[in-house]
């Protein structure tokens, strides 16, 4: 496993705009998708995951998930959107994951402007995140195709005035890290998310955080952290 390093600089940090996944990075959304993916493979004619294969798809990426479960590409725009409908119906239930609060409010404070970039749609990461965390995001770019983040990365990069250099997305899955590297953005990735930990380590991130603490330890100066 790889050991994020310090990405900070002495009088500040040297990340100015950190990207934000949502589902699985932000939001603790892998129960729910669980639980409601064998409707939607009944709904749409894909196969039902059997309850042993669920570790199996945590170590693919989006592509490898699709192939294994037989879902026709075609049908990607319907079931997205289908999802997105199943979200905002449950997103009441929804919750961030511990530590993400404050992790967001630390960045803000260290002076690290935020973004999420995300599948899901605008007004469910909003409720989720409710007003408090909403507020610390400068820039929201929600309703992204499966395989269409590189493209919303690259708006939010040009839209920010930040260097490329100085931008990290941070993300669980490995299209996230595919769309980053598309982009020309570094990647670090959370293995709290859908992805395990193992697969997002092998395919090389910049770096690889267990915690969201972790992710203030290496991107805010040591007296930012304690503040």
């Amino acid at each position: 496993m790889l050991v994020a390093d310090r990405v900070a600089g002495r009088d500040g940090p040297s990340v100015r705009l950190v990207i934000l996944d949502f589902d699985g990075t932000l939001a603790d959304t892998f129960p729910w998708f669980a639980r409601v993916l064998p409707g939607v493979a009944d709904r749409y004619g894909f196969r039902r995951p059997s309850p042993d294969e669920v570790e199996t798809l945590r170590a693919l990426d989006a592509r490898g998930v699709m192939r294994h479960l037989a879902v026709p590409g075609w049908k990607l725009p319907l079931i997205a959107r289908h999802m997105h409908g199943l979200a905002a119906r449950d997103a009441g239930g929804l919750a961030l994951f511990p530590g993400i609060p404050a992790l967001l409010a630390r960045l803000k404070a260290g002076g690290i402007a935020l973004a999420v970039v995300s599948s899901n749609r605008e007004d469910v990461v909003r409720r989720v995140l409710g007003p408090d965390c909403t507020g610390l995001i400068d820039r929201y770019a929600c309703g992204a195709a499966l395989f269409g983040k590189a493209r919303r990365f690259r708006a939010v990069l040009r839209g920010s005035g930040v260097a490329p250099a100085r931008v990290l997305c941070l993300g669980d899955e490995l299209r996230d890290h595919h769309a980053a590297t598309r982009a020309g953005l570094a990647f670090a990735a959370v293995t709290w998310g859908y992805t395990r930990a193992e697969a997002l380590a092998a395919a090389g991130p910049a770096h690889l955080f267990a915690t969201p603490a972790a992710v203030a330890a290496a991107l805010l100066p040591e007296a930012t952290r304690a503040a």
